[in-house]
């Protein structure tokens, strides 16, 4: 018998006085994967977390959260769920070893001191355990929230934009986080604006736009829908350059880079017209020094999608 999911969201509308935020969201989560919700800012993002995470009550529709409805059952789905919202939530004023051992005493474990021990061994704040989280970084304070939302190891974790305003470094450590986790069994619903986020993470995406999920499925399912591929050219000189562009503007999309002499050639994504453009240029002596062909991105579905949809509604 198939495992039943995590999070199933059936329906779910939210209004604030005469704005429709969520028009009828649906969705599921399967146990044990990364699912992210990607949306402009005002899509709706935090709203459907706040729904699931108990915080805000959703005019109709259901949404239940590891076997429990996030309104008849509140209370047990509290205790089957951590929360990292886009703010940390830390005391500033305690220290790092303190915040977290406080919490774990909220969560009455049974030795509070070893469960902060042991968060701070594992995200790497050890020797600032002593200091008041008020003297963290952007990304120690980051690393913290997430600790204190895994006391109690739940088996769901939301995570609200949780990169959001991390230098790289950061960020690539809180995704070895989200790995880790998701390779000891627990859900993460986790919201971004980075795409290149979702597409390294995420075992399934939904789009949110305007209050609706427009499309949902793998990265590589959402890439597909875009057909075509990007082929990059580059060239010694900008004269090599003019010249392919002359060659190929009648019969491509292409943009050029005159500041990296490269060329960029919408083609259908074949081995056979790459050859084809390779050919061409080889035969009018023009040298290409490199080129390279690119799926498209999920920037591309994103903004592709989004763009149709604003299209439909004009």
């Amino acid at each position: 018998m198939a495992e039943k999911p995590a999070i199933i969201v059936k329906d779910v509308k939210k209004s604030y006085k005469n704005n429709q935020v969520l028009k009828g969201v649906t969705f599921e989560v399967d146990k044990g994967t990364v699912f992210a919700l990607l949306g402009s800012n005002g899509a709706g993002k935090t709203t459907m977390i706040n729904i699931l995470t108990t915080l805000l009550k959703a005019d109709s529709g259901s949404a239940i959260v590891n076997g429990n409805s996030v309104v008849t059952q509140a209370e047990k789905v509290r205790h089957q769920i951590g929360l990292t919202g886009q703010f940390a939530a830390v005391d500033d004023m305690l220290t790092g070893r303190e915040n977290l051992t406080m919490f774990a005493k909220l969560w009455r474990q049974p030795n509070p001191k070893k469960v902060a021990d042991d968060l701070l061994t594992a995200f790497n704040l050890q020797e600032a355990a002593s200091r008041a989280a008020l003297t963290y970084s952007g990304g120690m304070r980051r690393r913290l929230d997430i600790a204190m939302s895994l006391i109690g190891t739940p088996p769901v974790i939301f995570l609200d934009e949780p990169t959001t305003g991390l230098d790289p470094q950061s960020r690539n450590a809180m995704w070895e986080i989200i790995h880790d986790l998701t390779k000891k069994g627990t859900t993460v619903f986790l919201t971004t604006q980075y795409l290149e986020e979702a597409d390294q993470l995420a075992n399934r995406i939904a789009i949110l736009h305007e209050g609706r999920i427009v499309t949902k499925g793998t990265p590589s399912q959402l890439k597909g829908l875009i057909t075509g591929r990007s082929m990059e050219l580059k060239f010694g000189d900008k004269t090599a350059l003019k010249a392919a562009a002359k060659l190929l503007k009648n019969s491509f999309d292409i943009t050029v880079d005159e500041v990296e002499t490269a060329l960029t050639v919408t083609t259908n994504g074949s081995a056979t017209q790459a050859m084809q453009i390779l050919n061409a240029l080889q035969k009018n002596n023009v040298i290409v020094d490199e080129f390279s062909q690119k799926q498209p991105s999920l920037d591309d579905v994103f903004l592709s999608i989004v763009d149709n949809k604003n299209k439909e509604q004009a």
